[in-house]
C-alpha cells in the first residue's frame, strides 16, 4: 500500500510536465461502510490509492484548464467498479477543496443520500491575516438536518445559519482562540451536539482549516455506521482530527434501599453505562455530554436494554460543570412506609476536591425515607450546629472543614433529640484535600420498610466504590451518661503513654480505639484501678477508652499529646 502522499506527489510531477496547476484537497467523508477506503481515478490513472474514511490528502498541484475525469472506485479494483465518476476543468492557480460524501450501498442507510464529491473553489491553505485560523465549515452528515452552529466560549453567538446537508459556509477569519460549538436545529432553540474547538491548543495559528459534519446521528438507522461528530481536515493531510464533545463532570451514587432496587443497571442515551451498580456504592466522576438532552435511565440489575428501565429521567448538563447525583427512595409497590417515589437528586455544583488546600470539603444528602427532618451538630471540637433542618431529599451547601477527626449527632429538628451519633474521622481517613459525600442512608425503623437496611451515615469519595461507613459514636449509652460520674481517668491528656483508671467497680478490661474504630490496645485487669500503658508509638491525637466492669461498658474519650 503506498502512502497517500507519496502517491500523490508522484503523480503530481508526472501530470505537471503537460499542464498548467490549480491547487487541491481531497476529503474522504463518505460514512458507508462499502466507501471505507477507495482508489481515485484521474483520466483513467491511479490517481490515488486506498483513502480511508476521514481522512485528508495535503494541498498539491494538479492540472488546470483541461477537463478531469474522475472515477471513485473500492480499493483494488479497476475503473469498471467505478462507484462515481465525474469530470472538471480546474481554473490555473485556484485552489480547491473536494469533499467525497454520501452513500454508495442499495441498501441499509436513511436517508440513503446519493454519493458525489462536493467541491469549493476558493480554498486557502493558510489563514488571510497573519496570527489568525481561518475556517470553513462543511454539512457532510447525511442523516442530520439544517442546522445553526453558535459560539458560547467567547460570545460569537450564530456563526453558522440555516446549513443544509451538502453545503458549504466561506471561511471564519478567527482569531486563534480555543472556542465552544453547539450544532442547534435551524430554529436554534435545540442543542443538537456540542463540540469544543480548541485552536490554539490544535496549533493552528496561521492556518486553514475545513470542519465537517460527519457522520450518523443516528447510526442503528444506518448499518450501525460511525457516529455523528465535528472533524477537522488540516491542510497538511492525513487522519481528519475530531473535535472533542463539551463535557460535565458526574457522579452517581446509588442510595436507593428498596431492596427491588439492590442492584441496577444504568443507561445513558440508550448506551449501558454502568453494570450492576449496587447499594450504597457510587461511580468515580465522570464525563458526560453537556448542553445536549441526556436521557438517564434505571433499569434493574442484569437487564438487557434500556427497555426494562423503572425510571427514566432527562438531564441537560452545562459545559463544564460538576455534578453529584444520588438515586434515592422506592420503586417497590408496597412494603415501605413512607413510600417515597424513586427519583435522582442533583446537586450543582459539585466538587472533586477540596476549595482550600488541606481541607476537606464535605456535602450532606438526606436519603432516608423514613427520617424527620433533622439537625447535624459537631460535638467533639465544639463546632456546633452545622446543617439546620434537612429535609428528606435535600443537600446541604459544602462545609469546609479542617481535615480533623469529628464526632456528629443527628438531632430532630428542635435539636434536643438525638437521633444517632457517628465519628466523622476525617484525618484518620486520610481525607485531606477531598470533596466528600456524606448521606444519610437506610431506615431509622426497618422493621417497617420490609427488614431493610438499617439507618446510618456513609461516605462517597470522589474515587467512587463502595461508600464508606460512618462508625457510630461508641460513648452515647445509657449505661454510658448514668455512670461516667463514677469513672476516673488520669492525666487527660496523656503525654507519658501511661493512664491510671478508677471505678466504683471491678474492672474486667479496658480498650483504646481510634476514632476510624480501630483497637489499639487492650488490657486485662481485676480490680477497681487500673493502668493502662498505651503503646510507646501511639500518635498524639483523640482516642475512645473503653471500660468494663461486671455491670457496666462506658467510654471517655482521651487526648494523646
Amino acid at each position: 500500500m503506498k502512502k497517500i502522499t507519496l502517491v500523490f506527489s508522484f503523480m503530481s510531477v508526472f501530470l505537471l510536465e503537460a499542464f498548467s496547476t490549480a491547487r487541491l484537497q481531497i476529503i474522504h467523508n463518505s460514512a458507508d461502510a462499502a466507501a471505507a477506503t477507495v482508489d481515485v481515478y484521474v483520466n483513467g490513472t491511479l490517481f490515488l490509492e486506498d483513502v480511508a474514511f476521514r481522512t485528508a490528502t495535503p494541498f498539491a498541484n494538479v492540472p488546470s484548464g483541461v477537463p478531469l475525469t474522475i472515477n471513485i472506485t473500492p480499493p483494488n479494483t479497476s475503473l469498471v467498479s467505478s462507484v462515481f465518476t465525474t469530470s472538471v476543468t480546474l481554473i490555473n492557480g485556484s485552489t480547491y477543496v473536494a469533499i467525497a460524501n454520501g452513500i454508495v450501498s442499495t441498501s441499509g442507510y436513511s436517508p440513503a443520500t446519493p454519493f458525489n464529491l462536493y467541491v469549493y473553489t476558493a480554498g486557502r491553505e493558510a489563514a488571510s491575516t497573519t496570527g489568525n485560523t481561518d475556517v470553513l465549515v462543511f454539512h457532510g452528515a447525511t442523516d442530520a438536518p439544517t442546522v445553526d452552529v453558535a459560539e458560547v466560549e467567547a460570545g460569537a453567538g450564530t456563526i453558522v445559519n440555516n446549513l443544509s446537508y451538502g453545503e458549504f459556509d466561506g471561511y471564519f477569519e478567527l482569531a486563534t482562540d480555543d472556542y465552544a460549538l453547539q450544532v442547534q436545529d435551524e430554529t436554534g432553540a435545540v442543542t443538537v451536539a456540542a463540540y469544543e474547538a480548541p485552536l490554539a491548543s490544535l496549533g493552528l495559528q496561521n492556518a486553514a482549516a475545513v470542519v465537517l459534519a460527519s457522520g450518523f446521528l443516528n447510526p442503528a438507522n444506518n448499518s450501525n455506521g460511525a457516529a455523528f461528530g465535528l472533524y477537522v481536515a488540516l491542510p497538511s493531510g492525513g487522519a481528519l482530527v475530531p473535535l472533542p464533545n463539551s463535557t460535565a463532570r458526574i457522579q452517581v451514587i446509588h442510595n436507593s434501599a428498596d431492596a427491588a432496587a439492590a442492584e441496577v443497571d444504568v443507561y445513558i442515551n440508550g448506551a449501558l453505562a454502568v453494570d450492576d451498580f449496587a447499594f450504597r456504592t457510587a461511580t468515580a466522576f465522570l464525563d458526560l455530554n453537556s448542553n445536549v438532552a441526556n436521557a438517564i435511565a434505571i433499569a434493574p440489575g442484569n437487564s438487557t436494554d434500556v427497555n426494562n428501565s423503572i425510571a427514566t429521567f432527562t438531564y441537560t448538563l452545562d459545559r463544564n460543570e460538576t455534578y453529584v447525583v444520588v438515586a434515592n427512595g422506592i420503586v417497590s409497590a408496597s412494603g415501605y412506609s413512607p413510600a417515597t417515589p424513586f427519583n435522582l437528586y442533583v446537586y450543582t455544583p459539585g466538587r472533586e476536591a477540596a476549595s482550600t488546600t488541606g481541607n476537606t470539603d464535605v456535602l450532606v444528602f438526606h436519603g432516608a425515607t423514613d427520617a424527620p427532618t433533622v439537625d447535624v451538630v459537631e460535638t467533639l471540637v465544639g463546632a456546633g450546629t452545622i446543617v439546620d433542618d434537612l429535609s428528606y431529599g435535600e443537600f446541604s451547601d459544602y462545609l469546609e472543614l479542617s481535615t480533623n477527626n469529628y464526632e456528629v449527632q443527628v438531632r430532630d429538628e428542635t435539636g434536643n433529640a438525638t437521633v444517632a451519633c457517628y465519628q466523622a474521622p476525617l484525618a484518620a481517613l486520610n481525607q485531606a484535600g477531598n470533596a466528600l459525600v456524606v448521606l444519610a442512608s437506610g431506615f431509622l425503623n426497618p422493621a417497617n420498610n420490609s427488614g431493610g437496611a438499617a439507618f446510618g451515615l456513609f461516605v462517597a469519595l470522589p474515587t467512587g466504590g463502595a461508600l464508606v461507613s460512618l462508625p457510630t459514636c461508641v460513648d452515647v449509652s445509657v449505661n454510658d451518661i448514668l455512670n461516667l460520674n463514677s469513672l476516673n481517668v488520669y492525666p487527660n491528656p496523656v503525654s507519658e503513654r501511661v493512664l491510671t483508671v478508677s471505678t466504683s467497680e471491678n474492672i474486667i478490661n479496658t480498650v483504646v480505639y481510634d476514632l476510624a474504630g480501630a483497637e489499639v490496645t487492650t488490657q486485662i485487669h481485676t480490680n477497681a484501678n487500673a493502668v493502662v500503658n498505651l503503646p510507646a508509638n501511639i500518635s498524639t491525637g483523640v482516642y475512645m477508652l473503653q471500660v468494663k466492669t461486671a455491670n457496666n461498658t462506658f467510654t471517655k474519650r482521651i487526648v494523646v499529646e
